[in-house]
């Protein structure tokens, strides 16, 4: 018995069925009246069973065919759903995505909305550059950016996705060794984690209601990236001035905690800049879409 041959004659079979006509049947798929006359007369004889009592008036289901036919008819069903699953494939959008972020942005927020869009995109593919030289406009090579800074775009097409908000902080190791921080001016007595400057001070915004301070610190440790000053600070080395999205994970685990709270420091926007106006189903725009929904503020 040849598992092929059944395939076939048994979703003639279950036409045949449904349309209660071999000649409906043959008309509807395209094939001769003969041609389904004789596979379902060899299905038959295969199974070795009676599927249909044919009479020159009309065809009824043996007791054996009515048992046989709901098999047939979610083979048959299968098969559709197959058949619509690759046209849904062939209609999907595909092409390329240029896509550039900055570096520890991009691998801590971007990357992640990247792979569940990639998951839902098969025809889709994305370059991302991750980059902390980002200009005021999208370069040639790009089709979006996204950007951090303290001012709007002045030109473009963009879009404010979130706010980023800094902050202070340290272990509870490191804190338990220290003497207290309740306000800002008790900083300067402590060793500070910061950004690359001109000198080893920065002055720190803070704000609280109608105040507002800036703080001179001492910093013992620079660098220009902010996984390198959250290890650091991990490691108990100083207090870390930090955007909030590098230490979602550690303050969760207990491994840091944020000091001064109440106060509002640096607070930067988070922008996606767009080359050109897209059509709603490009790749371009699926993708800024779904930038826009991991990323937005509320």
């Amino acid at each position: 018995m040849e598992n092929s041959d059944n395939l076939t004659a048994m979703l003639l079979f279950a036409r045949v069925v449904e349309l209660q006509s071999f000649s409906e049947a043959a008309r509807d798929l395209g094939l001769s009246k003969s041609y389904v006359s004789r596979e379902i007369a060899r299905l038959e004889l295969r199974l070795g069973i009676k599927l249909l009592q044919r009479t020159t008036r009309k065809m009824t289901l043996t007791e054996l065919g009515q048992a046989y036919y709901p098999f047939c008819t979610r083979m048959l069903a299968e098969m559709h759903r197959a058949d619509a699953f690759v046209k849904q494939i062939h209609q999907q959008p595909a092409g390329n995505v240029r896509l550039q972020a900055p570096v520890t942005f991009g691998c801590q927020c971007v990357v992640p909305i990247l792979n569940r869009f990639l998951r839902g995109h098969l025809h889709i593919n994305v370059d991302l550059d991750l980059t902390d030289r980002i200009g005021e406009s999208v370069p040639e090579e790009v089709d979006a950016v996204i950007a951090i800074r303290a001012r709007t775009p002045l030109k473009g097409n963009f879009r404010a996705l979130t706010d980023i908000n800094w902050g202070l902080y340290a272990t509870p190791g490191y804190l338990d060794q220290r003497p207290p921080i309740l306000h800002p001016e008790q900083l300067p007595r402590h060793d500070l984690l910061l950004f690359h400057g001109a000198a080893h001070t920065a002055a720190l915004p803070f704000r609280r209601e109608k105040q507002k301070l800036m703080m001179d610190v001492r910093s013992r440790f620079r660098a220009n990236n902010s996984m390198a000053l959250l290890n650091a600070a991990l490691a108990g080395s100083g207090i870390a001035y930090l955007p909030s999205y590098m230490t979602q994970e550690a303050m969760q685990r207990g491994e840091i905690v944020q000091l001064l709270p109440e106060w509002q420091m640096d607070r930067l926007q988070c922008f996606l800049m767009i080359k050109e106006t897209q059509q709603a189903t490009s790749p371009v725009n699926l993708l800024c879409d779904a930038l826009i929904a991991g990323l937005a503020n509320g």
